[in-house]
């Protein structure tokens, strides 16, 4: 293992004094990575969403892939297909949310805001903006269902999660 820095003024300063006291009571030590509830959730990055706790569930209970738009990318099939061979996982739930960033721009307007505000030229970058939310998790549910290494091992539903009352609405 490599030897921690010891440049304690570092950005990253307040998250590491942080990480110390949640190693001083962490349970999850000798767990062994199965998720507890057969569980996978595919989801957005945003920060607005909680995965475990929109569900009711813990720490250890569930395997977490987030991406933008929550979308089923061919990472996140890599995730999956692990999970239900490896790690418990029985159900996949695909969960977009509402007011999603990438529902709201073009690819070429979200490259040309980045080259805006980056000063570089964003134009070669791929998004993966969503046009249609709901044709989108229509497809990504299809991804999963049809894959040759998940095809009837998991339970796979398409769901979207309301930002603003946490609600969460099966649509697939």
């Amino acid at each position: 293992m490599p030897e921690p820095r010891s440049d304690q003024s570092s950005a990253f300063a307040d998250l590491l004094e942080a990480n110390e006291r949640y190693a001083a009571d962490n349970e999850l030590s000798g767990f062994d990575g199965i998720a507890r509830a057969g569980v996978a959730i595919v989801t957005c990055m945003d920060s607005r969403i909680e995965p475990l706790h929109m569900l009711g569930l813990t720490h250890g209970d569930a395997k977490i892939f987030r991406n933008p738009g929550g979308r089923v990318t061919d990472a996140a099939l890599e995730a999956l297909v692990l999970g239900v061979h490896l790690l418990g996982v029985e159900r996949v739930l695909v969960v977009p949310h509402t007011r999603c960033a990438m529902t709201r721009m073009s690819e070429n307007e979200l490259r040309e805001k980045i080259t805006e505000l980056s000063g570089q030229d964003a134009w070669w970058q791929h998004f993966h903006v969503v046009a249609d939310q709901h044709a989108a998790l229509v497809e990504d549910v299809h991804r999963v269902t049809s894959h040759p290494l998940i095809q009837g091992r998991a339970q796979v539903g398409g769901f979207l999660y309301d930002v603003d009352t946490g609600r969460l609405t099966q649509l697939v």
